[in-house]
């Protein structure tokens, strides 16, 4: 496996690879990689020739009172972790390199990065446009793997490659879980012993509320009640947001249609971590058989 600090020879790698007709995957990470990662670049290395995974925690992601500085980082765990999921290439540029000095540009996605998580970290979703795009000019993929873990963010990827012309093809990767349900991130290294088996609630949550969903709800304002009430019994749990919203655009509906898919979204704060979790439902669709339609139609 390569390691490559620099962008121009990250581009030109890229640029050699796909000259010989091979696909290039992409895994952005800000290191401390778990197994959540590694499920991503596995799945890179089974869709793609070529997998980069790139380790930088961005500075522009981070409000002046979040945790940058303390962020955990760990170059030989990476390092291991990555070889032994086939990566081919490791990226770690310094921050001068991806921001080089006297550096003003920076991306803006819109209205969906300001609901939601982004109404609780107003820079976050801007930060994340603008490394991405200086990551895929970099990298140069055809796919780049995400985790759903991160659901808003995804949508807002997805909109930035369509959006900016990139031609990256988005492939979101289901969320890998700790035995207890936990979503795996790389905060939860903050949590104590205590907390992390506390904050099992938040996945408990969300299964309970797609049982909620599937005995026929489709009312928001219940669904979203019924998560509060649930995750309320945690009284140390900060709740941010608990609610449903559609899949696709993260709107509102007051009723969601039969056979839609809706999304789960959690964030909250345990102690001094801040925890997010998601989970997408379908809205059941009522089964008549032919007798049944016909009565209705008669009345």
């Amino acid at each position: 496996m390569k390691v490559i600090r620099k962008v121009d020879e990250l581009r030109e790698y890229s640029i050699e690879q796909r000259s010989k007709g091979k696909t290039v995957g992409f895994v952005p990470t800000m290191g401390f990689l778990h197994e959540g990662h590694v499920s991503l670049i596995t799945r890179a290395s089974l869709e793609c020739d070529i997998v980069i995974t790139s380790l930088f925690v961005n500075p522009t992601q981070f409000a002046p009172h979040e945790d940058f500085d303390s962020y955990p980082r760990d170059f030989e765990h990476d390092y291991n972790l990555a070889k032994n999921a086939d990566c081919d290439v490791l990226f770690a540029p310094a921050r001068g390199e991806m921001y080089p000095e006297g550096a003003t540009t920076s991306l803006s996605v819109g209205d969906l990065a300001y609901v939601f998580e982004g109404k609780y970290r107003p820079h976050f979703f801007d930060g994340v446009a603008t490394v991405v795009s200086k990551l895929f000019s970099a990298a140069l993929p055809n796919k780049a793997f995400f985790g759903q873990k991160d659901y808003q963010q995804t949508l807002v990827v997805k909109a930035l490659s369509r959006d900016m012309l990139m031609g990256v093809e988005i492939v979101v990767c289901p969320i890998v879980r700790e035995t207890s349900g936990l979503a795996m991130s790389s905060r939860n290294k903050y949590l104590t012993d205590e907390e992390k088996s506390k904050a099992k609630i938040l996945f408990q949550s969300l299964v309970a509320t797609k049982e909620f969903i599937e005995s026929s709800e489709r009312n928001r304002k219940k669904i979203n009640a019924f998560m509060h009430e649930y995750l309320r019994k945690l009284e140390i749990l900060k709740i941010d947001y608990a609610l449903a919203a559609d899949a696709y655009n993260l709107s509102e509906p007051s009723e969601f249609e039969e056979g839609m898919d809706v999304v789960l979204l959690l964030g909250t704060i345990l102690g001094k971590t801040r925890l997010i979790d998601n989970m997408v439902v379908k809205i059941p669709v009522s089964n008549y058989n032919e007798d049944e339609r016909f009565q209705a139609g008669l009345k």
